[in-house]
């Protein structure tokens, strides 16, 4: 007899004082190990919940005193349980482009390893896709990155053309900094060899003197704006809705939108509405495009899942591109750069300062995108002479990527208060490239400082900056843990953390980032039911194959949003089932009924 089974029938014997003392469950999970991120009981048996929120943690004979005749019982089935992941960085309605558009990534998550699979994988989507590609005139590609083609280039606009000469092309860097334009897309974006460089961005030049395709920064922003205004409202709508499914099957049921104007919130606000947003939305709107829509609707509070969080601000690019702000010059560039090149500010001292100026004056949470040395140093002086003016206070600014932080500028944070969401999958996509191209082997040690952090007792949160990588939360995970390289190369051993840490950047502390700390990010009584079940426990296996673990089911205020396998096992083992909320919702996303078992 299990002592599950045991308790049951401990259960039936229990005095009716005993019964009408307790709330009655709407579910109660057990049967697999539970990871609760509450430092005071890490580990539970059973977790019991009432209208979308936690009413019990703890031993299955304490959490089973909430079982009533309607009470349903959710068999874990030996897989782990934990907090619902909690989005610290990501773009989760223009993530959808990328669940829409051509697979350009790299192995492992996609086939393109130089011009021509880049070439093939266009050709086969378009001919997979041409009653879009007709409906739109446009052909979009996303997830290229020349550190990982053959030619160690961009692809041109006569790469592109190759493709189609008719039909524009835009093809979107797997930082999402650059892009690459064929001919088509060109002109239908009015680019040509008399356009204005625009600040902060570089129009490319080929030896004629006229655009080659390929631009950086605010430069291919414009550009993919023009071509996507086309894509009208009910386009985004289905990014938006894309994005939050293709965030939902990773294990997030918090996603950010981290970088908005007011037309996209409003899209997130649209599709919210009309409910076909299976995770709640936190969207920090661009503070150098519209203060007044950021003033008026920002809250702490969601509507049909969707609030404004604060603002966004973003001083610089692409550290694998060249494009992030250093304070010193790059140590091997790729490509026509000048002696001496440390890259450039997407926003100037000015902007910068006036920015966070204004989020302090008026109690705006301001999540700021800063990758090299020189951009930080832009941001942790700005912090610092606000704070002076302003005064002390809970505004738990952000500092976003942080990919190149000196040990100084990690001091200064703590002092400052600020909170560091990190991007620790740099670790793998990309560091080989940093240790031979970006900043040299020794400093390529340092990238994403976990270890600098926990040092001097720091939450952080981890991210994936998603559509720049697929969300993938295991991804996320094993990149924390490991640092591995695409090469097998650790990079900073003394960064690793261990996978329970690993797991609060991923639940609890963005939770504290987000001033949701109350309510989400660990299994405690008071917080909502949002849970992600993992195929085995991540704290009982080799941590090489972190990155193997699959979601299997994400549930959302005790609502399945998403499965993956042979579906979920509820048992009632004392009562007739009723009707749950479970069903309905896995129905509504075309999913096929959850199984029940019989006693």
């Amino acid at each position: 007899m299990t002592r599950f089974t045991a308790a049951l029938l401990s259960f039936a014997f229990l005095p009716a004082t005993a019964l009408f003392a307790q709330e009655v469950a709407d579910t109660i999970y057990s049967g697999g190990p539970i990871l609760t991120m509450d430092d005071a009981t890490p580990r539970a048996e059973a977790v019991a919940v009432k209208d979308g929120t936690i009413i019990a943690v703890g031993s299955a004979d304490d959490v089973l005193a909430h079982k009533g005749e309607t009470t349903e019982l959710f068999d874990l089935d030996g897989r782990a349980m934990i907090p619902g992941f909690v989005d610290s960085h990501g773009h989760v309605v223009m993530g959808g482009l990328q669940a829409l558009s051509a697979n350009l990534l790299a192995p492992p998550d996609g086939e393109v390893v130089d011009i021509s699979t880049l070439q093939d994988t266009l050709r086969t989507w378009v001919r997979d896709n041409q009653a879009t590609v007709d409906s739109a005139n446009l052909i979009v590609g996303f997830g290229y990155d020349q550190s990982q083609l053959a030619e160690l280039r961009h692809p041109t606009k006569e790469d592109l053309d190759a493709v189609s000469s008719d039909v524009p092309i835009i093809i979107v860097h797997q930082s999402g900094h650059f892009g690459a334009a064929n001919s088509a897309a060109l002109a239908a974006a009015d680019v040509t060899r008399t356009t204005p460089t625009p600040p902060g961005g570089v129009i490319r030049l080929g030896e004629d003197g006229a655009p080659n395709g390929v631009l950086e920064e605010n430069a291919f922003f414009l550009v993919l704006g023009k071509l996507l205004g086309g894509i009208g409202e009910e386009g985004f709508k289905d990014f938006a809705r894309a994005g939050a499914k293709l965030w939902a099957s990773y294990g997030y049921t918090t996603a950010q939108e981290g970088r908005a104007t007011p037309q996209v919130a409003q899209i997130a606000q649209a599709v919210g509405a009309e409910g076909d947003l299976p995770v709640e939305v936190v969207v920090y709107p661009d503070v150098l495009v519209d203060r007044d829509f950021i003033l008026a609707n920002q809250s702490g509070d969601y509507v049909n899942g969707v609030r404004i969080g604060g603002a966004k601000l973003t001083i610089d690019g692409s550290p694998q591109g060249f494009t992030a702000l250093r304070d010193r010059p790059y140590y091997d560039p790729v490509g026509d750069y000048p002696p001496g090149y440390a890259g450039y500010a997407a926003a100037s001292h000015e902007q910068v300062i006036d920015a966070i100026d204004w989020a302090f004056q008026n109690s705006i949470q301001i999540l700021t995108h800063s990758n090299g040395e020189g951009a930080s140093d832009m941001l942790l002086a700005a912090i610092a002479a606000a704070e002076d003016k302003h005064g002390l206070a809970d505004r738990r600014p952000v500092l976003i990527h942080g990919q190149f932080l000196r040990e100084d500028q990690v001091a200064e944070a703590k002092r400052l208060n600020v909170f560091p969401s990190l991007f620790p999958m740099h670790t793998f996509y990309w560091g080989d490239w940093h240790r031979d191209r970006t900043v040299g082997p020794i400093n390529a040690e340092n990238i994403s400082p976990t270890g600098w952090l926990l040092e001097r007792g720091m939450m952080f949160g981890t991210h994936h900056d998603a559509p720049v990588a697929f969300p993938d939360s295991m991804r996320v995970l094993s990149a924390t843990v490991t640092r591995r390289t695409r090469s097998g190369d650790i990079l900073g051993p003394h960064h690793r953390v261990d996978v329970m840490t690993a797991l609060k950047a991923m639940t609890l502390w963005p939770a504290f980032q987000h001033f949701e700390e109350d309510k989400k990010g660990s299994l405690e009584v008071g917080k909502q039911a949002d849970f992600v079940l993992l195929s085995q426990d991540p704290t009982a296996i080799d941590p090489e194959t972190l990155a193997s673990l699959k979601v299997m089911v994400t549930i959302k205020k005790d609502v399945v949003i998403h499965e993956a396998g042979d579906g979920v096992k509820k048992t009632d083992l004392l009562a007739p089932m009723g009707h749950h909320a479970l069903d309905v919702a896995v129905a509504a996303l075309g999913g096929a009924p959850l199984v029940k078992q019989s006693r």
